[in-house]
């Protein structure tokens, strides 16, 4: 997996080392020799992923990251800084700066690699639903708000079999998270539903914890949880193995409790940032199909699932019935009444229509007071019963106004027609309900018209 990595940092010798390595393994290397310039060339260049030295002039690498990540243009490409050996001080203001893992110098080669590519992983992943976030942009289902604060309370599970030392790392997680321990949970049959994050120990002697690693990173339900490993300071390539197998991020014992947490609200913003993402994704599909006022599927909708079903019939998989419903004398609901008691008869019409339509039928708003009920394998007689059954009870049923003070009584009319042959297509199938439908108008409303197959 190849990507786009900007190495920043003013000593020479050290961009020329880590491109060369980078581009070695077919990395797309760019450098830059300080915090500004590396600012500027990720707004111009949107790199994949940022290799950012702590200690540099003009700008330095927390500056750089801290604009980086209040930027919504930028705020999730990962940035990676790289400080001296043991700084336990720049990594905990690296990481209140945003930053999303570390390196430490001499740079190892494993290390660089695997980091790379565990955060190329979850780059892609995010431009994706970037990529479709921009679609549902463009057409107006998505607004461009991007919100903050991912982070917060967390249900954190510990899998680590010396006891002791899971309820340390929970009594350190406890004021700012949810933290259990797999003691407590009972097992990984209560502990998996529900959890933010999976916090691992790899010198666990009662089961293998990699295969627990690989176990949580090939489901489906947990693919996306984020994994933090503990590992021993000596026990590197068990954590660079875990890493490989799709764990988020790794920490090495002894555990200092403030990196941990400042690990752990990382991993817990980034996962709840991807959940926000597919949530609005499933909201914009939703709304790009959805009728906003009545919660009806639309008539785009319509038109894709009349396609579908069409082709079907005319395989000969069975017979396809449509009926298109008009309100009667709607126009003089909102001239009497105002538009507003007109949207309210429109729901009502709209919950009816849903409750009273089978299983398997799609009902859409057309457009205006016209609905149409998409009916697969359906033939005249059993289309007929659908619309009769719909017509009663809209006839049978005043419909409450004005918040429930008043009501009003009305009716329908529907024209049905069924598939006659294999060579329909859309609009001689909904011609033919239309037509069904005005000689319903014309002979008194209120009332059924078939087109017979």
């Amino acid at each position: 997996m190849s990507a786009r990595v900007l190495v920043v940092d003013d000593i020479s010798a050290n961009r020329k080392l880590l491109q060369a390595k980078l581009s070695h393994e077919y990395y797309q290397v760019t450098t830059a020799c300080n915090g500004q310039e590396a600012v500027d060339l990720v707004r111009s260049d949107m790199p994949d992923i940022v290799l950012l030295d702590v200690m540099m002039p003009v700008m330095d690498g927390f500056q750089a990251c801290e604009i980086l990540k209040s930027d919504p243009e930028t705020m999730h490409i990962p940035v990676v800084m790289v400080t001296a050996l043991g700084d336990r001080e720049h990594r905990l203001k690296g990481l209140a700066a945003g930053a999303d893992d570390f390196l430490t110098k001499p740079v190892d080669d494993f290390q660089l690699l695997t980091r790379v590519r565990a955060l190329t992983k979850y780059k892609f992943v995010l431009d994706e639903l970037k990529s479709r976030e921009a679609n549902g942009k463009r057409i107006g289902v998505i607004d461009s708000e991007d919100p903050r604060g991912f982070a917060g309370d967390a249900e954190v599970l510990i899998v680590d079999d010396n006891v002791r030392q899971a309820r340390r790392i929970a009594l350190a997680l406890q004021e700012e998270h949810s933290p259990i321990t797999l003691q407590d949970a009972g097992g990984f049959a209560t502990a998996e539903s529900g959890i933010d994050l999976l916090i691992l120990s790899l010198d666990s002697t009662t089961f293998d914890p990699l295969r627990i690693c690989a176990h949580f990173k090939s489901s489906q339900a947990t693919k996306d949880l984020p994994v933090l490993v503990i590992a021993d300071v000596d026990d590197e390539e068990r954590g660079m193995r875990a890493l490989e197998l799709g764990a988020s991020d790794l920490i090495t014992r002894p555990i200092d409790t403030e990196e941990l947490s400042a690990r752990v609200r990382t991993q817990v913003r980034k996962k709840r940032y991807l959940e926000f993402m597919r949530q609005r994704l499933d909201q914009s599909m939703e709304l790009a199909i959805t009728d906003q006022l009545t919660g009806l599927f639309n008539r785009r909708h319509m038109n894709k699932q009349l396609k579908q079903y069409l082709q079907r019939a005319n395989r000969g998989d069975g017979p396809l019935s449509v009926c298109i419903a008009d309100i009667d004398h709607f126009k003089s609901v909102n001239d009497t009444h105002g538009h507003d008691v007109g949207d309210e008869v429109l729901v009502d019409f709209a919950n009816r229509l849903r409750d009273k339509v089978r299983p398997s039928d799609i009902a859409c708003r057309q457009g205006g007071e016209e609905f149409v009920i998409i009916m697969p394998n359906t033939d005249r007689d059993g289309a007929n019963d659908v619309a009769e059954r719909i017509r009663r009870f809209i006839a049978t049923r005043p419909v409450p106004i004005k918040n429930g003070d008043d009501e009003l009584s009305i009716t329908v009319s529907l024209g049905v027609a069924t598939t006659m042959n294999n060579d329909d297509d859309i609009d001689s199938l909904l011609k033919r309900a239309d037509l069904a439908l005005y000689e319903a108008k014309e002979s008194g409303r209120n009332q059924v018209v078939s087109i017979a197959a």
